[in-house]
């Protein structure tokens, strides 16, 4: 495993990060599970190296964030021992506050969070999305309130246009607040829109890019073809209908095609590539096979040649704004 810098900041992550959506309870998703069942998967990946984590609290309405306490206090001997980044924002009640950015729903939603995480702080506090109905200033402050606390060691954003997250640093500026270390976007080689605006916005920002959604919710590794969907999760995944589209399977073909040559599973293929990429800190990967682990791991090893990158991105289509 390779260890770098989380953008400007001095914290070390590992080159991938566990995404722990996948681990929870079955009443949230089908494909989702359990905390035994989960359990060698995590221990896989920590053995290989990995100490960056990253869950939600809506995943699973918490559960996943139960899970990956206890598995993340099992498998390590120190908390200092691994990165844990968790979100804000998404439902979690009925109630009309327990949703968004609100400073309310902000101080509510970390003390839950490091309750069923059982710790007392996060590495990485993040907005889940942009609040259209709450003032950014609000939000901001609230977030810097989270930090100064020790609740939160570093703050980040997830999927928003590029004028939001700048309006955003540069509130924190302005107020003297905790400016945004990390933005979690949807960026894979189906979607690379990102690279218009948000990617050089983080490069030149110092702010460290951690992609969800790198194998293009499986479509990359082969889970989905022309002739239809082949896994569990595929099957029941109605986002990947709303995210890509036939013309992506000409990107598929061109990762098949390298992969063959290389003599590599795709999902290697498309995480190398991913992992060339200058502003990319960390892509977030989700396991519920061990060798999904093992692809990613892999991937930090694969050298694409200049030739091999033009051709997986010569057949990429533009697409519509998605994700946010």
């Amino acid at each position: 495993m390779e260890y770098t810098r989380l953008g400007s900041t001095g914290l070390a992550v590992s080159r991938i990060c566990l995404g722990m959506m996948s681990y929870g309870s079955k009443l949230w998703r089908d494909w989702v599970l359990d905390v035994d069942a989960a359990r060698p998967l995590v221990r896989g990946a920590v053995d290989a190296g990995v100490t960056f984590f990253d869950t939600a609290d809506v995943y699973s309405i918490g559960v996943s964030e139960e899970v990956t306490g206890a598995l993340l206090a099992e498998l390590f001997s120190s908390r200092d021992d691994y990165v844990l980044a968790t979100k804000v924002f998404s439902k979690m009640g009925e109630g009309p506050n327990e949703k968004g950015l609100s400073r309310k729903h902000i101080m509510a939603s970390i003390d839950a969070s490091l309750r069923r995480l059982g710790t007392d702080h996060v590495d990485l506090y993040q907005i889940h999305r942009w609040d259209p109905e709450t003032p950014i200033e609000e939000t901001m402050e609230a977030l810097h309130d989270v930090v100064r606390a020790g609740k939160a060691r570093y703050i980040g954003a997830s999927s928003m246009y590029a004028w939001q997250f700048a309006k955003a640093q540069h509130t924190a500026d302005l107020g003297g607040w905790t400016r945004f270390v990390a933005m979690q976007d949807h960026y894979n080689l189906l979607y690379r829109e990102e690279e218009r605006e948000m990617h050089p916005l983080c490069v030149d920002q110092g702010v460290g890019v951690i992609p969800w959604s790198p194998l293009a919710r499986g479509v990359l590794a082969g889970n989905r073809t022309r002739e239809g969907k082949s896994t569990t999760r595929a099957q029941s995944d109605e986002m990947a209908d709303r995210l890509y589209s036939e013309a992506d399977f000409a990107v598929v073909d061109a990762v098949g095609a390298v992969a063959e040559a290389r003599g590599l599973p795709q999902a290697q293929v498309a995480l190398a590539w991913m992992l060339h990429k200058d502003a990319i800190t960390a892509p977030i990967i989700g396991a519920t096979k061990s060798g999904h682990i093992e692809d990613a791991v892999a991937a930090v090893d694969v050298e694409l040649s200049d030739d091999e990158i033009a051709a997986l991105e010569k057949p990429y289509v533009p697409h519509a704004v998605a994700g946010h």
